[in-house]
């Protein structure tokens, strides 16, 4: 996938780092993939990632748009940290079914397949696009965004985070949202009976409702306000209801 930037951490302090920066518990590398993201001090969602176990190293799989001000801001938290970050030329592979030797399960969903950095050959052909709107599957870029709190974009759903690990760049505003407020926005898959552009505003009885993203094979993956998203909604020429 050229889309994808795969970074290698090594060093003595590689896990030890990694565990106070993202929000899921890095010795879950033990078991295979680990999905997660950084954060902002505020809470925000800055970028999402599959940490890979490879012997001594940990492969960072992330947007490649992303890549360059994540390897940024690890590099400003290293300070004195036994650890080195740089840029590798692995190709990510992905494929549908049971993973090939060497590759690994998707963990945020089974229906996303697997993923390969050692040159396994991916499945050619398939519609990702419709995958993950079948799975309610965020993406870097499109439903992730610099304003996204990832409680609101599924990432406990998706295995994205761990409340027991400790802390963690903006873990105390995910835990905040986790244990003292009933979430009134989120993502949700809808029904779409038409097309619109992505991005397009949501309207509920002529009031903003939310925003509709990626579409495929007549459903979609919407942020909503689940107050306003009790009965049909439109987006542009699109129909909506949500599922």
């Amino acid at each position: 996938m050229s889309d994808r930037t795969v970074l290698k951490i090594n060093g003595a302090d590689a896990r030890h780092f990694l565990q106070g920066l993202v929000t899921n518990d890095v010795e879950r590398l033990d078991q295979g993939l680990v999905y997660a993201a950084m954060l902002t001090p505020q809470g925000k969602y800055r970028a999402d990632f599959f940490l890979v176990p490879k012997g001594e190293d940990i492969l960072l799989d992330v947007d490649s748009g992303l890549a360059p001000g994540l390897k940024q801001a690890l590099t400003m938290y290293k300070l004195r940290s036994k650890v080195e970050i740089e840029e590798t030329d692995r190709v990510v592979t992905r494929g549908l079914g049971d993973a090939p030797e060497g590759a690994f399960a998707d963990p945020r969903d089974p229906a996303m397949g697997w993923r390969g950095y050692d040159g396994q050959p991916g499945d050619e052909g398939i519609d990702w696009d419709a995958v993950r709107v079948a799975a309610c599957v965020p993406e870097s870029g499109i439903e992730l965004t610099p304003d996204s709190f990832i409680l609101e974009m599924d990432f406990e759903r998706l295995n994205g985070v761990d409340f027991r690990k400790g802390c963690y760049v903006g873990q105390e505003v995910t835990a905040r949202m986790k244990h003292k407020t009933e979430l009134r926005k989120g993502l949700a898959q809808v029904a779409v009976n038409g097309t619109a552009p992505v991005g397009t505003e949501i309207l509920a009885e002529g009031k903003s409702a939310g925003t509709l993203y990626t579409q495929a094979n007549g459903a979609g993956i919407a942020y909503l306000r689940f107050d306003r998203a009790t009965g049909p909604m439109q987006a542009a020429d699109a129909v909506l209801h949500r599922t």
